[in-house]
């Protein structure tokens, strides 16, 4: 594809900075499930987790397919780190950009962008997690402030956030129609979160349940107005799908780099890898998917800029991209052979952080749903 100038700089800047910032520490944080206040500060300055939020409010205000290349290129060296960019430059900015009021965006959305606050999106529940119309946390008006109850899980940032975007009940038997969205700040008497997840893969970000009990939200921290917070919810997962396509992306390519990069080194039969035709042909054919999956987040990113609604491609993107990134991070590790089992390899770490793409921001199952229902309907 042709990037205007922009891009092309963009990409080379992004490209630099990964290869100074991120050079050792991806392992670092694989190991100690914590990411550096500096580096969070420095993804900031830049404007690279902020990269989609207008100038006016701290960000970048660049398009998103700038944005799908800020997330390729700093997941082809971490996907923990990507996996933070895109929870602040989509699942928190947005709900307020697309949604919020003037104060809200100053007081929460500018913060943010500048690295001055962080922010977590608590959407999932121990009992919702693809079915968002189980949702059980709720938010009951009194007076000027509305009592939030509830548990939220798997929420990224959450151990570190200074506020949550809330999708809560206010009128339960409407089910969705019924759900409404906070912006709930960790400061506040009753809330709470759990102990940080010891999970598989994206081990640098840390990931904990969110505890609402009896927390008083401020009428005014309602995002938009009552019965709009799932559409708030899917219009943020609409955009935030070219994000995580795009994270997929720079996983697949890492791992295709590092399987080259074994094939040519490693001798066995008294010849490379490299050198045996089905490595050749495996790796081929990694090539070719890699650049398909590219190339559908590219055309999303693109009609998204265009102002095209782009929940069929969005969907096609992450469902396409995510699984290629998890089959050819499984082919990489197989041609490492044992030594991609162990950890002084980057493939076992990619080949862990690799299978999470297939399941958050919707599944790979909910995003068929949505692709073929965009086509039945």
């Amino acid at each position: 594809m042709l990037f205007k100038k922009e891009h092309e700089l963009l990409q080379k800047a992004i490209r630099d900075f990964v290869n100074i910032e991120l050079d050792t520490l991806p392992a670092e944080m694989d190991k100690t499930g914590e990411m550096p206040r500096d580096l969070l500060d420095k993804l900031a300055k830049y404007k690279y987790s902020s990269t989609i939020v207008p100038k006016e409010y701290g960000g970048a205000g660049a398009d998103y397919l700038s944005y799908a290349i800020v997330m390729e290129e700093i997941c082809k060296k971490c996907c923990s780190t990507g996996t933070y960019v895109t929870a602040g430059s989509s699942l928190v900015a947005l709900p307020i950009l697309n949604f919020g009021s003037d104060e809200q965006k100053q007081r929460y959305l500018k913060p943010l962008a500048l690295g001055e606050m962080i922010g977590c999106f608590g959407l999932t529940e121990p009992g919702a997690g693809s079915d968002a119309s189980a949702q059980q946390t709720e938010a009951v008006l009194d007076g000027d402030h509305y009592i939030l109850n509830g548990r939220k899980c798997f929420i990224t940032n959450a151990p570190i956030c200074d506020f949550a975007i809330v999708i809560a009940m206010t009128d339960k038997p409407k089910g969705l129609k019924g759900t409404s969205a906070f912006i709930v700040e960790s400061k506040w008497d009753g809330f709470s979160h759990g102990a940080h997840e010891d999970k598989m893969g994206i081990r640098g970000t840390q990931t904990s349940d969110l505890v609402f009990e009896n927390v008083r939200v401020p009428k005014e921290n309602l995002i938009g107005k009552e019965g709009i917070g799932f559409k708030i919810a899917m219009n943020t997962l609409e955009a935030g799908r070219i994000g995580v396509a795009a994270q997929a992306v720079g996983v697949a390519q890492s791992a295709l780099d590092e399987a080259v990069k074994y094939s040519k080194e490693r001798v066995q039969f008294g010849k490379t890898l490299s050198k045996f035709q089905n490595t050749q042909f495996t790796l081929a054919d990694m090539e070719t998917k890699v650049s398909a999956a590219r190339l559908l987040v590219y055309d999303a990113a693109i009609k998204k800029d265009a102002g095209k609604k782009i929940d069929h491609e969005g969907s096609m993107a992450k469902y396409y991209a995510a699984e290629i990134a998890n089959e050819v991070a499984y082919k990489a590790l197989q041609i490492h052979g044992g030594y991609g089992y162990i950890k002084d390899y980057p493939i076992e770490r990619i080949y862990r952080d690799a299978r999470i793409l297939s399941i958050y921001e919707g599944t790979s199952q909910v995003q068929q749903m949505v692709i073929s229902g965009g086509l039945l309907k």
